[in-house]
């Protein structure tokens, strides 16, 4: 497979053990280091436990399993590595530590053995030097669990010679892992791209923008991702965030890496996450993915099946309008003159006829669907609704002119939305008579599942709570957020997008390696490289120049390779 026939592991932890499982089914022969009895008992079980489990599952034979622990000597004597080919070091990212097992290993190995550190975070280099065979140090950086992740970063230093990366990179790909070849900058792919949108999420929940529900609600739904930052983040656990987040902050000085206040107060308080029962969540006992201290959902907000205005007749517009006759509304929705009605019309009914295609709607349903919506160019069919949805073009002065023409018309009581995600809701809402009924409906997806509602400093509370039922009467998930830029959604993914055509732009890794880091290493349905071809790369700029003038923050400026493309009509792919 390799040159690298016989392998040693030092460190025996989740993720070391993860690796020698991994190397030991892959045919090689293992040697794993502890630091003491105890420790290395810790190692065996985790060992036993995991290919156990894969017995049970019916993925291993009981004759493979005793095949892959024969394959591993245990031990606590760093001489019993003399004559491995490759050792891999997995102990806790402390440089100093690290740096202390690689002299251990630079005195026992072979001159000819190469060494690497599976750091998440740290500098390979900063422990390269430190070894009398800097040429031979690679960063083999592993995702956790080992044996079902399928990405490896491996990491070569401006010292590492060709042979000692491309034999590592053999190795990882005869694993039936996928490698990704990087530079030595804190983080590498995955981890730079990953802490910085978590970082954010944990500082939007501090700041009081939105609860941590809503947070994790809204990228769930809202981005198809796995899991919520906040809870990812207890996952990982706050104090190894901690030390990631400082680790990258410390080479790059970016400040989307300098570590939230509170990811920093929990860690102080002992508050880890999931492995001591509280983080940002409180769980039922340690280790537990139990949330224990969910708030009791608020009594349901009784509404009548509301009757529902759209403004618009673009993409955006014939979406909200679908989602609400699909959920049983009734639709009157105005365009702007009787050809824009019927363009509107005609998208309406390709749509339905796709979810009928696509066995999610029957004929019946769709019938029913389409005789509950009316069109009509006259904003005076309006007037009888609950609930008026703006989904115009994203221009100020054009919005600003429509609401103050729709708050003539509208009855007494109804809510006024905009679905704007460039224009603050509060600019709108001031150009009414009525700015405590205003209140923003971002959909950061049309696929209908979350919406976020969005108040202002004047926003009555009364009116955010009966949006939010509305849009619960509409089957739709609201989660609430304040009138600041980007609102949950777009405030966190289009940063993180962001630095990654950062990341492209200034050489470091290209658009596959970056996509397949976030898909592989981080079970992301899509890479950023990727989702911003499909969002629409002047929508991001749109986003990320909005974030920007509100935060003044020199890394949320859209890049120049990002506006470059948009200004060249380009996509990434």
């Amino acid at each position: 497979m390799s040159k690298f026939g016989k392998v040693g592991v030092v460190g025996l932890g989740t993720m070391g053990a993860g690796i020698v499982e991994v190397l030991a089914r892959g045919g090689l022969d293992v040697v794993g280091i502890e630091i003491n009895d105890d420790a290395l008992a810790r190692g065996r079980a985790h060992l036993e436990s995991s290919t156990g489990r894969a017995v049970k599952r019916g993925k291993l034979t009981e004759q493979a399993q005793a095949a892959i622990l024969d394959r591993i000597t245990l031990s606590t004597d760093f001489a019993d590595l003399s004559d491995r080919d490759l050792v891999i070091e997995a102990v806790p990212e402390r440089l100093e530590l690290k740096r202390r097992v690689f002299a251990q290993l630079d005195d026992v190995c072979r001159p000819d053995a190469v060494l690497a550190t599976n750091t998440s975070s740290l500098s390979v280099t900063d422990i390269a030097v430190t070894t009398n065979r800097p040429t031979s140090i690679v960063g083999v950086h592993f995702f956790n669990p080992a044996p079902v992740m399928k990405l490896v970063e491996v990491i070569g230093t401006v010292l590492t010679e060709p042979a000692a990366l491309s034999g590592v990179t053999e190795l990882v790909r005869g694993l039936g892992k996928v490698p990704v070849t990087i530079g030595d900058r804190a983080g590498f792919v995955a981890n730079r791209l990953l802490f910085g949108y978590l970082n954010q999420a944990a500082t939007m929940y501090d700041s009081g923008h939105a609860s941590r529900e809503d947070i994790d609600t809204a990228m769930k739904l809202g981005s198809g991702l796995p899991m919520g930052p906040l809870t990812l983040l207890d996952l990982i656990g706050l104090d190894t965030s901690l030390e990631v987040l400082e680790a990258i902050y410390r080479e790059s000085r970016d400040r989307r890496h300098a570590p939230a206040p509170v990811l920093r107060q929990l860690v102080t308080a002992g508050l880890l996450g999931r492995k001591t029962g509280r983080g940002f969540y409180t769980y039922d006992k340690p280790g537990s993915a139990v949330v224990a201290d969910s708030p009791a959902p608020a009594p349901a907000l009784a509404v009548e099946r509301p009757l529902v205005g759209v403004v618009g007749s673009g993409p955006l517009a014939v979406g909200i309008i679908e989602t609400c006759a699909r959920a049983g509304a009734e639709i009157r929705f105005v365009a702007g003159d009787d050809a824009k009605v019927k363009g509107a019309w005609l998208a309406l009914e390709e749509a339905l006829d796709q979810s009928v295609a696509h066995g999610k709607l029957d004929e019946l349903t769709k019938k029913s669907a389409l005789e509950r919506i009316t069109g009509s160019p006259e904003l005076s069919r309006l007037a009888e609704c609950d609930l008026i949805i703006e989904a115009v073009a994203e221009e100020v002065s054009v919005k600003r002119s429509l609401f103050a023409a729709v708050d003539d018309v509208a009855k007494p009581g109804a809510i006024l939305a905009t679905t704007a995600s460039t224009v603050s809701v509060i600019e709108l809402a001031m150009a009414t008579d009525r700015p405590a009924s205003v209140v923003g409906l971002h959909f950061p997806a049309l696929s209908g599942k979350v919406v976020e509602v969005v108040s202002t400093a004047v926003t009555s509370a009364e009116v955010v709570d009966r949006a939010a039922a509305l849009a619960g009467r509409l089957g739709m998930e609201s989660v609430r957020c304040r009138d600041r830029a980007g609102f949950i959604v777009d405030a966190l993914r289009f940063p993180y997008m962001n630095d990654a055509v950062r990341m492209l732009e200034a050489g470091y890794a290209d658009a596959d390696s970056i996509d397949a880091a976030m898909t592989l290493g981080c079970g992301y349905p899509a890479g950023p490289i990727a989702e911003l071809d499909r969002l629409g790369l002047d929508r991001a700029v749109d986003v990320l120049r909005t974030i920007y003038a509100e935060a003044r923050e020199p890394a949320l400026a859209p890049s120049p390779l990002l506006k470059e493309y948009v200004t060249a009509g380009r996509t990434f792919r």
